[in-house]
Order: C-alpha cells, then structure tokens, then sequence
C-alpha cells in the first residue's frame, strides 16, 4: 500500500546490531502524520542528547529518518494535528470503509472522484456519486491541504468567475 508504513517491534540482539523480525505481533498501520510526528520527535532527542560519536548503523538510522521526513514533510500530513486526524476518523464512520481506505484518504488528501476511485477498492460498485462527493466534502472540509496552493485555487476561481 503506497503511502502507509507498517511498524513492526524487533527483537535485536549482539552489539552488531543485527535486527531479526517478529512475527507481527505488534504491526500497526500508522497514518503518515504519526510517522511525521513520530520521527520529529526522535530527531529531537537525538539533537538535544548532543551525541557526535555514531556507530554506522546509527548513520545509517539518521539517514533513512532524514529521507523519510524529506517525502513525508511533503505530503498533506505536514498540515495535519492530532485534533484533525481524531475529526477525520469521526466522521468517517458514516462511510463503509475499511481501515486501509481510511488511511489512504488520511494520507493523501484526495480532491477528485478519480483519487477516491483509485483508493477505494471497487468503488463503483460501494459508492453512489453522492457519497463520493460526500466523501470529499468531508475530506476538504476537515483535512488542511497545502495553504499556499488553496490560495492559489480560491485566486484562480475568483478569477475564473470574474472572467465570465
């Protein structure tokens, strides 16, 4: 699933630091805000603790949460808040959608029937029109996209009616 991480616990043992799965029995879905927040949080830890001496597997850690928070400081979930996350999944109950879907809408913020489309599996069969359009109400209503690109949207709008 594009756009999701699956958090598993791991069991590591010897200073190699070698890093052995279990068997899931502690996987979660998290939405990308909670990794945003998640990595946010150690990179200050990390920053505060002041430590200079790094292992290699340490270097190779910060390297993966700094590419990490690089694509995810890119996407809607850099707008999001604990608040907005909660409203959001509240008022996704009235819709018949598994956990993952809700998640794909989470974490992609979509604004089109042909985003839902493609996040929603057989969603031509599940959905009317109208409860994609609800659907993306709900989404626009709740979920803060991007501030300067809805400027940018509510100008060339402004404009578009001024034109006819």
């Amino acid at each position: 699933m594009e756009g999701c991480f699956v958090v598993h616990l791991f069991s590591i043992w010897d200073r190699e630091w070698h890093i052995v799965p279990r068997k899931d029995a502690n996987a979660a879905l998290l939405s990308n805000f909670e990794v945003f927040q998640l990595l946010t949080d150690l990179k200050q830890q990390r920053k505060e603790s002041g430590k200079s001496k790094q292992s290699s597997g340490q270097q190779n850690l910060n390297t993966i949460m700094y590419e990490t928070l690089k694509y995810i400081s890119k996407t809607p979930c850099r707008y999001q808040s604990p608040e907005t996350v909660r409203e959001f999944l509240i008022a996704m109950k009235g819709h018949k959608l598994t956990k993952a879907e809700k998640l794909q809408l989470l974490n992609h913020r979509p604004v089109t029937a042909v985003e839902i489309q493609l996040m929603v599996e057989e969603s031509e069969e599940r959905l009317t029109e109208e409860q994609i359009e609800s659907l993306l109400q709900t989404v626009a209503s709740i979920l803060p996209g991007d501030p300067e690109e809805q400027q940018r949207d509510s100008a060339m709008e402004t404009e578009g009616r001024g034109s006819q």
